[in-house]
């Protein structure tokens, strides 16, 4: 039995599996939490992409925050992406990985001298800078380094991509981008400084985006720019960077294929006459989300006046979206049992109110059982924290029958391995 959404997690019998590989036998060999992540589930979702773009000039570039783990971006390496970083440590994971620096984007609006400096000796494609203030730092840090930047502003469209809040990203009370009325003479400044090379224009509204519209809306205000910079402020654009953001399938969203969203954009562009430019993208949970889950193991059942309680080994520091953004993720049980459903809120052992991974959630389980949080792929490890001095948990990549240890789980010790104690009085 399949689930929705979710093409290579299904059951078999009674039993919940991640390709061929059973998640309690997963659960068994590797202990819980446990993250598990399907490899072909993720190069199934970047095919559409690439499928989309072929025959033009572009650059797919994995948004590595979404997960960062060094097989995961191995994987995408190996399929021909490049990536899209937003801090000097994500730089480092894709070249330990084996990524091409060349095929790296810099987004972030707060990036630092040395972290310029860094991928100016790496090598990266490109900058996507976020302020007017930025330009003239990284010009500097170039020059001092006898370089030229190579640079592409980001602008903020002013336009609501309909998200949560913390995830919205193209309006004008976000803090990202420069603003589209200030852009044109933005252009025009990085036009003059010494330490800098114009080669692009870049665009990213928000996250979970589950319909075209706002995606369109977007690209005609960037083009519109792009022929007033042309024709104002002398520069050649010779690329358009249109971010990522596409939704997944959590519950009952249903967002457009990536082929569709990429066939639309493209429609688009070359309607207004813009065919001959690069062209980047910057997916990262469409790739992911779904090719991952997060199996817990049901440590009590609670009964209570008004609600009933599954406490279960995962908690807020190995998931925080149900606890940031009030997310809504399906749980599943990892064995299926007979018997009425039980309404529950899925709470962990962290000591928060908010440790939360799922409200009134019927379930059939008992102590001992494991439940799975699916579409756990994206922000799922690569926010998770050592709150409670909790050892982040051991992540697991399968490839058909195979399962393959990519993060062992910590220990406490390791935690507290770089502190130090007090000298004696």
């Amino acid at each position: 039995m399949k689930l929705p959404g979710h093409p290579f997690v299904a059951y078999r019998g009674e039993q919940l599996c991640i390709d061929d590989c059973t998640a309690t036998e997963l659960a068994a060999r590797f202990g819980t939490p446990l993250y598990v992540y399907s490899r072909a589930s993720m190069l199934a979702a970047l095919a559409p992409y690439q499928r989309a773009l072929t025959g033009r000039e572009h650059l797919l570039c994995y948004a590595m925050k979404a997960n960062s783990s060094l097989a995961v971006l191995q994987t995408f390496a190996r399929a021909g992406c490049g990536f899209d970083i937003v801090s000097g440590g994500e730089l480092e994971r894709v070249l330990a990985a084996g990524g091409d620096p060349a095929r790296v984007v810099f987004s972030g609006l707060g990036k630092t001298r040395a972290e310029m400096r860094r991928a100016l000796e790496a090598g990266v494609h490109c900058f996507n800078v976020e302020s007017e203030s930025e330009l003239g730092v990284l010009s500097e840090v170039a020059a001092a380094a006898g370089r030229r930047a190579p640079v592409s502003l980001r602008v903020n469209p002013d336009v609501d991509a309909g998200t949560h809040p913390y995830i919205s990203t193209g309006l004008k009370a976000n803090k990202f981008g420069i603003a589209h009325d200030r852009a044109l003479a933005a252009y025009r400044h990085a036009a003059r400084l010494p330490g800098l090379e114009v080669i692009g224009i870049d665009c990213h509204i928000g996250s979970q985006i589950t319909e075209t519209s706002p995606y369109i809306d977007a690209l005609d205000r960037l083009l519109d720019l792009v022929e007033a910079i042309e024709a104002e402020a002398s520069l050649r654009i010779r690329h358009l960077d249109l971010g990522g953001g596409l939704g997944i399938q959590y519950t009952d969203e249903a967002p457009p294929p990536a082929d569709v969203l990429i066939g639309e954009l493209l429609a688009r562009i070359d309607a207004r006459g813009h065919g001959h430019r690069a062209l980047v993208f910057e997916p990262g949970r469409s790739l992911v989300g779904n090719a991952g889950v997060l199996v817990s193991e049901v440590l009590y059942l609670k009964p209570g006046e008004e609600k009933n309680f599954c406490v279960v080994d995962a908690a807020m520091n190995d998931l925080m979206r149900p606890a940031m953004y009030q997310a809504t993720m399906a749980i599943v049980p990892c064995t299926l049992r007979d018997g009425a459903p039980v309404v529950y809120d899925v709470v962990g052992p962290v000591c928060e109110s908010g440790d939360w991974l799922g409200r009134d959630r019927g379930l059939v389980v008992q102590a001992g059982d494991h439940v799975a949080v699916l579409s756990a792929g994206a922000y799922g490890m690569s926010m998770a924290s050592n709150y409670n001095t909790r050892p982040r948990a051991a992540e697991v990549m399968v490839d058909g029958a195979h399962a393959t240890l990519i993060r062992e789980r910590e220990v406490p010790a390791a935690l507290f391995a770089g502190e130090s104690l007090l000298p004696d009085d």
